[in-house]
């Protein structure tokens, strides 16, 4: 015991170290790195293996003063381990080839800092001048083998030298656990510690491991053995001054980065690659958008933009420009131009091209009946229809274009009758009607003879260079004069076969039926003269008749197909208007599938009512039906603005704009049932138009009147005119709780004359002056609170009290008013006639003097009316 308390004392000790038991467990604190500059402190804890005696050095033979200790302590085989504590290695200073090693390291370091920085300026270089780019990307590969090599030849060294270290040190250490151990730790000389590089860290197996401790001392872990073939060195990113002087404390990058700095690569290499220029053949219109031409040309806006920016035009990429401009930008980018016209979209729509002889067959005429109103039109076509029109129609008068097929009793073919009105106010029908006839009927009243209309009749048949056949209807009639009418018709160049010429004429009557099979033979037999053919399985055409909205149908048009064959599914276009064919109604009610040459039919399938006169095509597909609508409502818009713009032209122009600027209007909203009768109304009421009032038209349309109609006409105080329509529940309402008045009508004559009327009360009254009498001052006199009186002689006339007056003097007029008193003596006189002496004062005026002349006169207001 007192050997174990003072070890210190020589004659009676054995060494600490032999005799201590020291623990097989080191603890040491190792910090870890991870991503975005994360760290953490890991305890790490190593147990050493236990060392038998026979692995050390023998005890020396200094000590025999315990010869009987040898067996006690052999047991305790542990204690001879400190001697074997210095093959650890504890570094604590470096020797001349680990500090060059070292340097050389950090010189590699700095030497790859300075290839990255240029190979970055490089790549902006590249990036920013074209034209060297494929010198600046040679330049850089070359630079980048140049220091794979230089980096390999280094690692290659410092792993070669770490090796000899390694081995050099592997056998000092052998050295010494084999030579004696006498020396303390503390006179030891340490060994030489190996090069810290990245290269030897692929020798981790066969040196040990240098780690930092907790106080920042330096010492080595052994590594545990591997049976395992040391793979190539792994490598850890950048090599820096702080990876070289703690080699484990590396922050490697994660898969994330790498992925990431991958996908920059890529998209880099990607974006600096030339693409190939493809030159492409663009249409471009009169006028297109910025955005358009960018996609018909398959490049991007932005450069078109600045483009246009580069030539002083700032747009944006909605902006539209002409197609000398768009020419001009593509033909700039290295693209082809095909110019084409708005109106090409129309090109091929109608086949003008004539059939062949052997693709057609015969088709029925169409025959339109025409004449002055009551004449018997719808009459006669009822007696051959076997119908009744007249008594729907209101008034008696045919106010709708109507289309009707007749079969012939004698022959069995088929003929197809268009009604036109005789109004005045329909002559746009009567020209639609004339467009698509084949033969023109004009019926002529033998009691009436020749009327406005009839002459007007005339004109259009000859207008559209068809045939003509004369009925002369109401023959029944005692006071029928048909030698009058024929003797009439030659006055307008119309020669009846009767009187010589080459006109048929026949003497029919609607109300008995006489004669209606001649008039059928000879319309017949004038269809064989023309030889009308078709052809039937070709794409239909036709012409808008009529055009309507009907609440449970939509959109409804009476349409003549002409040529080709209509058939329900088919995609259509008229005017500004396009759909599909729903549903096909022939003139009978029923509902058919297909419709051939000269049938009238309602189409049902349209977006809107077309106008009536459109011309109707089908398409080959809802593309080329909207390419159509839209350009033709576009030009639509543009005939509209350029309407109510006014452009100013002539002096005549100017002059006429002048005159109706100050003109009173008259606002209306106008619906009507069909598009003709619309056109009608419009064209009535802007003939009762002068140069002081005319009607302002702020809507018309086909259908009944909504609650929009009626907040229109509040916004502006218009009136509503309804023609064969009504208003809807919600529209008569608001109207009654506006106060907007609405008026119905069925006959167009009553809607004309209460317009006209309407129109007349805005009308200025005209002022009719009537002289009463002249009177001559003789005196003035000046009464107190009542001012000057004129003392006058009453020369011719009569001077009535509250008349107007004039004072005249030297031939000039100097005042004009009115008598306020009128005094005869004393008292106050109605009236003075002539010859008589009077007092006068005028309102609001004192200057008389003698000699002036006082005329006397009355205004009469006369209402004028148009």
């Amino acid at each position: 015991m007192a050997d174990t308390k003072n070890p210190g004392d020589k004659p009676l000790s054995v060494g600490s170290k032999t005799l201590s038991l020291k623990p097989r467990t080191e603890t040491g604190v190792v910090r870890q790195s991870f991503s975005h500059g994360r760290s953490k402190s890991v305890v790490v804890e190593k147990k050493t293996k236990r060392r038998l005696a026979t692995d050390t050095a023998p005890a020396p033979a200094a000590e025999p003063a315990k010869p009987a200790a040898a067996p006690t302590a052999a047991p305790r085989a542990p204690a001879p381990k400190a001697p074997a504590r210095p093959s650890g290695m504890v570094l604590r200073t470096l020797t001349e080839d680990e500090q060059s090693a070292r340097a050389h390291a950090l010189a590699d370091a700095r030497l790859r800092e300075e290839e990255e920085r240029r190979a970055a300026e490089a790549e902006a270089a590249r990036r920013n001048s074209k034209e060297f780019k494929e010198q600046q990307e040679r330049e850089a590969a070359e630079a980048r083998r140049k220091a794979e090599e230089e980096r390999r030849v280094t690692e290659a060294e410092a792993k070669a030298k770490a090796e000899r270290e390694a081995k050099k040190r592997f056998g000092e250490t052998e050295a010494k656990a084999k030579a004696p151990a006498a020396a303390t730790p503390a006179t030891r000389t340490p060994a030489s510690p190996r090069p810290a590089t990245a290269a030897t860290e692929a020798d981790e197996d066969e040196a040990p491991r240098v780690r930092r401790g907790p106080g920042g001392a330096i010492r080595a872990v052994t590594p545990p053995k591997t049976t395992q073939k040391p793979g190539p060195a792994k490598q850890r990113g950048r090599l820096t001054i702080a990876t070289a002087l703690n080699a484990d404390d590396v922050r490697e990058r994660s898969i994330a980065s790498f992925r990431r700095r991958t996908q920059r690569l890529a998209r880099g290499h990607q974006s600096n690659e030339p693409k190939e220029k493809i030159s492409r053949e663009v249409t471009i219109p009169e006028a297109i958008t910025i955005q358009e031409l960018a996609n018909r040309m398959a490049e991007r806006s932005v450069d078109l933009v600045k483009l246009l920016m580069k030539q002083g035009q700032l747009v944006k990429i909605t902006d539209t420009i002409d197609a000398d401009t768009a020419q001009l930008i593509a033909e700039e980018m290295g693209h082809t131009v095909k110019r084409v016209a708005a109106s090409d979209v129309e090109e091929g729509l109608f086949d003008v091209a004539e059939d062949r002889a052997s693709d057609t067959t015969p088709r029925a005429p169409v025959v339109t009946v025409m004449g002055h109103v009551d004449h018997g039109k719808t009459s006669l076509l009822d007696a051959l229809r076997h119908a009744n029109v007249v008594s729907g129609e209101a008034g008696g008068i045919t106010q709708h274009i109507g289309a009707y097929q007749v079969t012939s009793p004698e022959s069995g073919k088929k003929i197809t009758f268009i009604d036109t009105p005789g109004h005045a106010a329909f002559t746009a029908m009567r020209a639609r009607g004339a467009k698509v006839t084949d033969i023109v009927v004009l019926v002529v009243a033998a009691d009436d003879g020749v009327m406005p209309q009839t002459i007007e009749a005339i004109n259009h048949a000859k207008a559209a260079k068809v045939p003509m056949i004369v009925a002369i209807n109401k023959i029944d009639k005692p006071e029928a004069k048909p030698e009058r009418v024929r003797t009439e018709l030659l006055q307008h160049e119309v020669q009846v076969e009767s009187f010589g010429g080459d006109v048929v004429d026949v003497e029919v009557s609607a109300k008995n039926n006489v004669n209606l099979d001649r008039l059928l033979e000879m319309i017949a037999l004038q269809a064989e003269l023309l030889e009308l053919k078709t052809n039937p399985d070709r794409p239909a055409e036709g012409t808008v008749i009529e055009a309507k909205l009907d609440r449970g149908r939509g959109p409804v048009a009476s349409v003549l197909i002409q040529r080709g064959t209509l058939r329900v599914g088919d995609i259509i276009v008229a005017g500004a208007e396009m759909g599909r064919v729903r549903a096909l109604i022939n003139d009978q009610g029923q509902t058919i599938t297909e419709a051939g040459p000269s049938m009238p039919v309602e189409v049902l399938g349209f977006n809107g009512p077309p106008e009536a006169g459109d011309r109707l095509a089908v398409v080959e597909n809802e593309a080329r039906a909207r390419q159509v609508t839209e350009y033709r409502a576009h030009k639509k818009r543009e005939k509209s603005a350029a309407l109510s713009a006014g452009m100013r032209g002539s002096l005549e122009q100017m002059m006429s704009q002048l005159k109706t600027a100050g003109r009173k209007e008259f606002p209306l909203v106008v619906k009507a049932d069909v598009q003709g009768s619309l056109e009608a109304i419009i064209g009535s009421l802007d003939k009762l138009g002068t140069e002081e009032v005319a009607a302002r038209i702020l809507h018309a349309g086909v259908g009944g009147i909504s609650e929009s109609d009626v907040t229109l006409a509040e916004g502006f105080g218009a009136a509503i005119i309804g023609f064969s329509v009504r208003a809807n529940k919600e529209a008569a309402a608001l109207a009654k709780r506006d106060g907007i008045e609405i008026r119905y009508y069925n006959i167009i004559y009553d809607l004309v004359d209460d317009v006209k009327k309407a129109m007349s009360g805005l009308l200025a009254p005209t002022l009719r002056e009537t002289m009463l009498g002249n009177a001559q001052v003789l005196e003035v006199f000046h009464i107190s609170k009542v001012g000057k009186i004129a003392g006058c002689r009453v020369t011719d006339g009569t001077v009535e009290r509250g008349a107007n007056v004039r004072l005249i003097r030297d031939d000039v007029v100097i005042h004009e008013g009115k008598l306020s008193q009128l005094k005869r003596f004393k008292d106050d006189a109605k009236e003075v006639t002539a010859g008589q002496e009077c007092g006068m004062s005028f309102e609001s005026y004192q200057d008389m003097r003698v000699g002036d002349v006082i005329e006397c006169y009355r205004v009469e207001t006369i209402q004028r009316s148009l």
